[in-house]
């Protein structure tokens, strides 16, 4: 038998020794988790625990299947391919296909993935003659699925006074209909999403008594990895099934939960007391990642956080330097101080691009490092996402842009000319395609003179492509006389891409919406730019002449050319990713960016306080991602939506304590709002600004059916008051931002007009 528990330290032994009884382990960040995790699966075998009475549950597939080769390894046998380990999903489909018949469905059910899901919303909404940029299908999507995420029928649905009011103001009043249609279909074709798979297996537990008790009897022993990124259809199944026994691990960590806009719960994981009270808890506090000034760091920002559960990071690595805090001038030197940074601390150590890592709060912060590194020649990857400009709705208005200045670019053409939706298919653009050819012509070219040549379409069908045209041509005219940002900004919302991607209002939505805005920034940065120009031998800058969209989209093929250029083998690059996507992982030279109020803590994220904390809580993880060197960069000015704006730096780096910081000097909160108004019409997409006469409301007099006014939100509608005094909350759907719930002694709102 072998001795492997000697590989771990005392916490963490006494958490894999302990194996009955509820048992929670709070796993503080780099503190050996999965270690403990696996060694005490392997411990339960060696113990004489069948495998097939364990139940490891995991949230990959690939951290499932790793844990297991290592379990095998430590006890020295296949029979441990035999423990019940995977995912939640991977775990309850294949026991919902064994009791299938119980809950009505074939043992061969059928899957369905997000892109089967949008295809069955979208003939819905046909079927009931919606339009699609009202209901937009990714955004009904994710409204099923928090429904279902809180085990909500269809009926359930409908029967909700407050979630029907939501759809009633938010001009989606069919959405309880379409779920009820949708889940019908899905009856009908033996299939479930992934969402179903959690309910039913709820359902299977909750109705069958039978089937409930095997599997209690069954699952001996349960353990939970990330219990802190459990959604409530999942604390519910864990629940269930650990009743019986109440051998039960949870291991995870409180101040890395940052999973909420997926519907995870950190009340799971706090509430786990309640449920078990006679509970142990271990704490692995033990640091084997980073120095010891960016433990220190992380722990002074942490505890500013009241909902948690204390622990107190520690390690025996080296103090290592100070953390490094960068101040820019805009978002493109901050980009440049960055690229330069991670140059030279390359040459002096000789260290590898893969060393490096960008952390940012939302993908679209991409851009500004993306072309900062490209102009060093350092390689970079963008993880879990592409790079900016390959981005589907960054290409779709790029085709707009490229069609303006080329009405023969065959490509542009085709991307968009059904795009947004506008009843132009595909049957419609093979024929085009085919006559183009058949006469040695342009699609446009075809496209002009379709009224003497309609090449068999319909009369509907050439209308739509008329009102295509006449669009086109009014990019057109603007060419020669609009700067580049005007033109460009004229076309997102004249084009509709604008307005497509706001009817999406999913988190997948907003980050689309993001970079759209990003784009224009860069454009209106670009043509702020003066151009240089060569008189008699020396190169002066052009401060009268108005650059175009068209110089504009030369700097960024360029940029894409050099993009394209790269090796794909090559896995020596700096890593580029959000905060989201880097949990998990770490990196010897982390670079935080972006670390302004409003961009993080996101202006998204600051109606109240678990939304903070859970900002904070996100801040905690990209800190504990560094090992040896840790920098911290925010920009004194950003553009937003084309308006250059002063930006304050966020709050987290003053929560950390100075003693581990190297500050450019004190850090200074810029008094106004904005520097200069450099397009006179505002649009009102994200944000709006403070009015010098706004009153603030008396919280009592705030009623439901109201219409007030937000300083940073806008204008929304109250859909419904609950509480009392200082604890009176508000739920508001806002135009910019959807739906918010605000504890109005914090949320300061102007009450425009009562209903």
């Amino acid at each position: 038998m072998k001795d492997f528990l000697k590989e771990l330290n005392d916490e963490q032994k006494a958490a894999v020794e302990t194996t009955e009884g509820p048992i929670m382990v709070i796993a503080g960040a780099g503190s050996g988790k999965t270690r403990v995790l696996t060694f005490k699966v392997a411990y339960l075998i060696q113990k004489g625990v069948e495998p097939f009475n364990i139940l490891a549950l995991t949230f990959t597939n690939k951290a499932a299947s790793e844990m297991k080769e290592r379990i095998i390894h430590l006890v020295d046998s296949t029979d441990a391919r035999n423990v019940w380990m995977g995912t939640f999903h991977s775990i309850f489909a294949k026991i919902l296909r064994i009791e299938s018949e119980k809950i009505g469905f074939p043992s061969n059910f059928t899957i369905y993935d997000s892109d089967d899901s949008k295809s069955l919303i979208k003939s819905i909404l046909k079927e009931l003659n919606l339009d699609p940029k009202t209901y937009n299908p990714a955004a009904v999507l994710h409204r099923i699925s928090l429904a279902k995420t809180n085990l909500m029928t269809p009926q359930d649905y409908n029967d909700d006074l407050e979630l029907v009011a939501y759809d009633q103001t938010a001009n989606k009043p069919l959405t309880g209909q379409i779920y009820q249609i949708y889940q019908a279909r899905l009856r009908q074709s033996s299939a479930m999403d992934f969402d179903d798979l959690l309910f039913f297996t709820n359902v299977l537990l909750r109705d069958n008594p039978d089937a409930l008790y095997k599997y209690q009897q069954k699952f001996k022993y349960i353990l939970v990895d990330e219990y802190q990124d459990t959604n409530f259809s999942q604390y519910l199944i864990i629940k269930r099934l650990a009743a019986n026994n109440e051998n039960i691990c949870v291991v995870g960590d409180d101040a890395q939960s940052i999973y909420a806009f997926r519907g995870a719960s950190i009340q799971n994981i706090f509430n786990f007391q309640k449920d078990y009270p006679d509970f142990r808890i271990f704490k692995l506090e033990q640091n084997y990642r980073s120095t010891q000034n960016i433990i220190k760091a992380a722990n002074s920002i942490i505890q500013n956080n009241k909902n948690q559960i204390r622990k107190d990071l520690w390690t025996n690595n080296d103090s290592g330097p100070k953390i490094t805090v960068l101040k820019a001038t805009s978002d493109s030197e901050e980009g440049m101080l960055v690229a330069h940074s991670i140059f030279e601390n390359k040459m002096n150590n000789q260290l590898e691009n893969s060393a490096f890592a960008i952390l940012y709060r939302t993908n679209a912060q991409s851009r500004s490092f993306e072309e900062s590194l490209r102009k060093l020649n350092i390689p970079y990857k963008i993880y879990g996402g592409l790079s900016f400009y390959k981005r589907k709705e960054i290409k779709d208005l790029i085709a707009y842009f490229r069609l303006t200045i080329n009405p023969k670019d065959q490509e542009a053409l085709l991307r968009v000319i059904n795009f947004p939706a506008r009843g132009i298919g595909s049957t419609t653009t093979d024929k085009l395609i085919v006559a183009a050819g058949e006469k040695e012509k342009s699609i446009w070219e075809l496209l002009l003179n379709l009224r003497n040549d309609s090449l068999g379409l319909n009369g509907g069908t050439i209308n739509k492509i008329i009102e295509f045209i006449t669009k086109i041509r009014s990019f057109q005219v603007q060419l020669h006389t609009q700067s580049a940002f005007d033109l460009a900004y004229y076309i997102a919302h004249q084009s509709g891409i604008v307005k497509d991607i706001k009817s999406d209002e999913t988190p997948e939505g907003i980050s689309k919406l993001e970079n759209v805005e990003e784009l224009l920034n860069a454009i209106r940065d670009f043509g702020d730019t003066p151009r240089m120009v060569q008189d008699t031998g020396e190169i002066k800058t052009d401060d009268n002449s108005v650059r175009t969209l068209e110089e504009f989209l030369m700097e960024v093929s360029l940029l894409t050319d050099l993009e394209s250029d790269e090796k794909k083998e090559d896995t020596n690059r700096v890593t580029m990713m959000t905060i989201h996507s880097a949990k998990g992982l770490e990196f010897p030279f982390v670079y935080i960016v972006g670390l302004e109020e409003d961009l993080f803590p996101s202006y998204l994220s600051q109606s109240s306080r678990s939304e903070i904390e859970e900002e904070r809580r996100l801040f905690y993880v990209a800190v504990t991602r560094a090992m040896k060197k840790l920098t911290l960069a925010y920009a004194q000015t950003r553009y937003r939506w084309g308006n250059l704006v002063m930006a304050n730096p966020s709050r987290f780096i003053e929560e950390i304590k100075s003693e581990f910081l190297d500050l450019p000097g004190k850090i200074v909160h810029n008094p106004s709002p904005s520097v200069k108004k450099l397009k006179p019409i505002q649009p009102n997409i994200q944000k709006t600004e403070s009015k010098i006469d706004f009153v603030e409301a008396d919280i009592n007099t705030v009623q439901t059916g109201m219409q007030v006014e937000h300083q940073q939100f806008g204008q929304g509608k109250v859909i419904s008051v609950e509480g009392n005094g200082p604890n009176k909350k508000a739920t508001v759907f806002f135009q910019s931002v959807g739906q918010k719930q605000l504890l109005l002694r914090f949320a300061k709102l102007r009450i425009i007009e009562q209903e």
